[in-house]
């Protein structure tokens, strides 16, 4: 975990969220290899949960695939996902996934690289730009709060080499007719698109 990406999750939590107000927090690729998010949910009202696809430190929950997730629909206020999306291979699955599990006004917490090294855990599959981000709102049916990306290295050595687009999303409220839509249009994705069934 480079310095940049710690830096960026810890102003995310400074700018969006209320520390007096209780949330329901995912961390999607949480193992802690040399760092983690954890520390900056750190008020007493939050609950945090570390979720990866192998057991270590950090990880709370063990996913059997990284494109199911085991948390009811509309259950979660904040999910942050950093230096992950990378490595998955059909990333947009587990993005289907996110927006599921998201409530009402709930935020995503988006951090992936722009650039820097391969890194094959076990694989290394992509790289983002702000376009992205853009597809990513459009496609999960989101809005897109904002969106950065590291353009200039990072002035600490090992993070110089990485930069990452940063995005905030928020789920916009929704009838029960469109939580039902949207849960009824999950199952079914569950049952025929390859990738999800495990």
């Amino acid at each position: 975990m480079h310095t940049s990406s710690l830096e960026h999750v810890k102003k995310l939590v400074q700018t969006h969220l209320d520390r007096q107000k209780s949330l329901k927090v995912i961390d999607i690729g949480s193992y802690d290899v040399n760092g983690s998010y954890k520390q900056f949910f750190d008020s007493p009202e939050w609950q945090y949960t570390g979720v990866d696809l192998a057991p270590g430190p950090n990880v709370d929950v063990v996913l059997k695939s990284p494109y199911r997730l085991p948390f009811a629909s509309h259950s979660v206020d904040v999910i942050v996902s950093g230096q992950a999306f990378e490595h998955i291979e059909f990333f947009w699955l587990t993005w289907h996934e996110m927006t599921r599990i998201l409530k009402p006004d709930g935020y995503i917490f988006l951090v992936a690289p722009s650039r820097g090294p391969e890194h094959r855990y076990p694989q290394d599959c992509w790289r983002f730009y702000p376009d992205s981000y853009r597809a990513l709102a459009s496609f999960g049916g989101l809005q897109l709060i904002s969106v950065t990306t590291d353009w200039e290295p990072h002035p600490e050595e090992f993070s110089a080499p990485w930069g990452d687009t940063v995005g905030v999303f928020k789920q916009p409220k929704m009838s029960a007719w469109t939580k039902l839509k949207k849960r009824m249009m999950q199952k079914i994705r569950h049952w025929v698109v390859p990738g999800y069934r495990i």
